[in-house]
């Protein structure tokens, strides 16, 4: 997506989606491209999927904080 339809969609300010954004860009779960005048953001599956494998471990399987059958409600 690009800035301005994050934007829209959130309804915050500029400020705050930047802040944002460079934070989840520096911790590569998003990647950036300009096109022209427009950065294009979007998610990076790859890292979003280890984050995901890390916290259902963390939370599912080791510690049990949350079931299992609330995640694949959640997930519907």
């Amino acid at each position: 997506m690009v800035v301005g339809d994050i934007l829209k969609e959130l309804q915050l300010t500029p400020s705050t989606i930047s802040h944002h954004l460079d934070k989840l860009k520096g911790e590569d779960l998003v990647r950036v491209r300009r096109d022209a005048r427009y950065l294009w953001y979007s998610a990076n599956t790859q890292t979003l999927e280890e984050l995901l494998t890390f916290l259902y471990s963390e939370c599912c399987s080791r510690n049990k904080a949350i079931k299992p059958d609330v995640l694949i409600k959640l997930c519907k």
